[in-house]
């Protein structure tokens, strides 16, 4: 197999308490804002199905395509880093993301389609950027810091999700202006890179193709695991509000349920990292985890509805754990920040083409059946990949560019 030289990003730790701070808030405020035109599009899609005139297709296009960018956008976010600096990328991703979150909603269908495709990419490259600034700029804090913005990421979609249709009611104002919003939470983000533009000196440092990772196994399990941990997550951000009422649910209370399931990943958003790091390897958290996450999720779609807060706990605890632990296991498995910033933009890019294809298959499906029924088959297929995948990525071993696993040193 060639070996592929990298040369690794100089660690550049923020030198006071003060810029410290800032630094760490710039990553969880970023973190807020990258979950918010999901779950705030999610809870209000039959008013914007309604309102434009869109099939059942056009629908499932809708909550897939912002994902699917996800995955193909992911590769540019190491390149521009280093053309641009990882705080000048970050700043203008959210700078976009802004103003695709307002023109999304107020105008014709095609800036609905294409504000959405525009958000996944840019949110694409917050997502792969944030585990190697944590690797870079807090070494000494990884489980903390992964814990906050993971947390962080659960929080700003269980605010969307919980907060959407009562805002719509209340300003009597319809969905338009309850998803343009949403763009108010990205300032913050805005303002914190704007001001860490003048404590850090941009990079341009080389870090080696992202190709030179698809030779390892261990590369492709972080991935799959990243990928079908996805798939059940945006499988409930984009639909679960829509199973739920066609239940019979009403819609102020899915949204409710999805809020609190969302929220519930708080308590595992922050503790999974944590235990994650002190243990010498994953394997068993990770099944742990795939049985709440998978059987959280079939116990929505199939229990009676006076449990449906009980699974959604269930649920909550263990897609927050497993949305955690991939973003910890894309840190622990990497040397250095270089290869943590290839890891993830591999473990994202195809992780998030995976997790496109869950949404849109639940919308075919419901589509070919005129239900959700045939769901389960499809839940239980990701559990049984989440399990294979996360016992291998769980192994206390590294992952390098040059496609050879290595045991860490102990």
């Amino acid at each position: 197999m060639q070996n592929v030289s990298v040369r690794c990003e100089p660690r550049r730790l923020v030198s006071t308490t003060h810029r410290r701070w800032i630094a760490g808030a710039a990553i969880v405020a970023t973190a807020f804002a990258l979950r918010l035109v999901f779950a705030s599009l999610s809870v209000t899609l039959p008013e914007v199905a309604a309102g434009t005139g869109l099939p059942a297709v056009g629908t499932s296009v809708l909550t897939t395509l912002p994902v699917l960018c996800l995955g193909l956008f992911a590769p540019l976010a190491p390149p521009l880093a280093e053309r641009f600096g990882t705080e000048r990328t970050l700043l203008g991703a959210m700078l976009i993301l802004a103003a695709c979150t307002v023109l999304r909603a107020f105008g014709p269908v095609y800036l609905l389609f294409g504000g959405s495709a525009l958000s996944g990419c840019v949110i694409a490259i917050g997502n792969v950027l944030l585990p190697g600034l944590v690797k870079r700029d807090f070494p000494d804090r990884i489980g903390l810091l992964t814990g906050l913005y993971v947390m962080a990421i659960s929080g700003g979609a269980a605010l969307a999700a919980g907060a959407t249709v009562p805002i719509e009611r209340a300003a009597g104002a319809g969905w338009r202006f309850a998803l343009a919003i949403w763009a108010l939470p990205v300032l913050p983000a805005i303002a914190l890179w704007i001001s860490q533009l003048r404590v850090t000196a941009r990079s341009r440092k080389r870090t080696g193709p992202l190709g030179a990772l698809w030779g390892s196994l261990l590369a492709w399990k972080v991935t799959l695991f990243m990928g079908l941990q996805s798939a059940l997550a945006f499988s409930v951000f984009g639909w679960l509000a829509v199973i739920l009422r066609a239940r019979g649910v009403e819609a102020t209370t899915a949204g409710l349920v999805l809020s609190v399931l969302i929220l519930t990943q708080l308590a595992t958003c922050l503790t999974v990292p944590a235990i994650a790091v002190r243990q010498r390897d994953q394997r068993v958290m990770a099944a742990a985890l795939t049985v709440a996450g998978a059987g959280g999720l079939m116990g929505l779609l199939y229990a009676p509805l006076a449990q449906v807060w009980l699974w959604a706990l269930v649920q909550g605890a263990g897609q927050g754990g497993l949305i955690a632990l991939a973003l910890t296991l894309i840190v622990l498995r990497a040397e250095d920040p270089s290869v943590a910033a290839r890891l993830s933009g591999m473990a994202q890019a195809v992780g998030y083409i995976i997790a496109a294809l869950a949404p849109l298959t639940i919308g075919l499906l419901r589509a070919l059946t005129g239900g959700f029924d045939a769901t389960g088959w499809l839940v239980a297929l990701i559990g049984a990949g989440l399990l294979w995948s996360g016992l291998g990525a769980g192994r206390a071993r590294f992952v390098v560019c040059r496609g050879i696993i290595t045991s860490p040193n102990p």
